[in-house]
């Protein structure tokens, strides 16, 4: 069972925003289900809420709940000062700001939760999980990863109502993060944010404690499963060579007016040919000597796979897939 608490804030009295409710939102649609309609999170939002108690309460109640996986998602105003890093309530004040992100990762590393991620949008939000100026630490306990929109120095940048950080959460999350299965990974997600962020722009921070990377989401796999299932039968093993020739092409038939090479087209190397293919189109098999497949096949040479094609080749081999 997969439970999420998404947050969005954007009242504040004196510095409102215009994303952080709207982010919060696409985020919690997107959770609730997965690229196929099937049920993912079970989610609770919050929208505009008002008092630091409150908020405090419902976080608190939220990681002593029955589940496998809990997601924790705020956008909203961040804060740090010489006690530490805060997510700011509209009612802050000095040094009552609102939630301290030590109160946060207690509650997450006291939980019995298996997995917890926590995802910040807001500004400062890379200090969650480190030291105070007094030399406060907290641990990050096995089963949580932790990841923020900056650096704990950094402002979190809104552009035309959204933020930029959750912008790419929610591009990612639609497909953009996805591995070739179709699995969404906290790691993968960070992996998607990082490279499309350049280098002077806000840094995304990434921080975990785990032993396996927890599935956000999966969405339509890239190559059908089933597809994918046939790498051990067209390779013995992962470093042989599949042989090719004229009749792998489709088009090299007497019926299509062109130069046609014996063999001439034979139907059940055409359908291995065009799973080849779609397994060339993203990444896992590339054809030897020749810089296309279709003239590996009419030229009588060969395909084999990459080193990524050699790691699901594994996957396959082992029942993972």
């Amino acid at each position: 069972m997969k439970k999420a608490l998404i947050i969005g804030i954007n009242k504040y009295p004196t510095a409102p925003l215009k994303g952080a409710v709207n982010d919060a939102y696409t985020i919690s649609e997107l959770l609730k289900v997965n690229g196929n309609d099937t049920t993912n999170f079970e989610v609770i939002s919050l929208y505009d809420i008002e008092t630091r108690s409150e908020l405090l309460t419902k976080i608190s109640d939220f990681f002593e709940v029955n589940c496998d996986m809990a997601l924790l998602y705020f956008a909203g105003h961040g804060y740090v000062n010489e006690l530490g890093g805060f997510i700011v309530t509209p009612d802050h004040k000095k040094y009552d700001e609102g939630i301290a992100m030590h109160d946060i990762l207690n509650f997450a590393n006291r939980s019995k939760i298996r997995n917890k991620i926590i995802i910040l949008d807001c500004c400062k939000s890379g200090h969650f999980g480190t030291a105070t100026d007094n030399g406060s630490v907290m641990e990050i306990k096995t089963g949580t990863t932790i990841l923020t929109a900056s650096r704990e120095n950094e402002p979190a940048k809104e552009i035309n109502g959204h933020g930029v950080f959750t912008n790419l959460v929610i591009e990612g999350l639609k497909g953009g993060a996805a591995d070739i299965r179709g699995h969404i990974s906290p790691g993968g997600l960070y992996a998607y944010i990082d490279q499309a962020l350049g280098a002077h722009e806000q840094r995304p921070v990434f921080k975990t404690n785990v032993t396996e990377f927890v599935e956000l989401r999966s969405v339509v796999p890239q190559v059908p499963l089933n597809i994918l299932r046939k790498l051990p039968t067209y390779f013995n093993s992962p470093n042989d060579d599949f042989k090719l020739n004229p009749s792998f092409e489709d088009t090299n038939s007497i019926d299509i007016p062109h130069n046609v090479i014996e063999p001439h087209a034979d139907q059940k190397n055409v359908s291995i040919f065009k799973d080849l293919q779609k397994l060339e189109g993203v990444g896992l098999v590339v054809p030897v000597g020749e810089e296309h497949m279709y003239y590996a096949a009419m030229r009588s040479k060969a395909c084999r796979l990459t080193s990524l094609g050699h790691h699901y080749w594994r996957l396959v081999n082992e029942g993972r897939i």
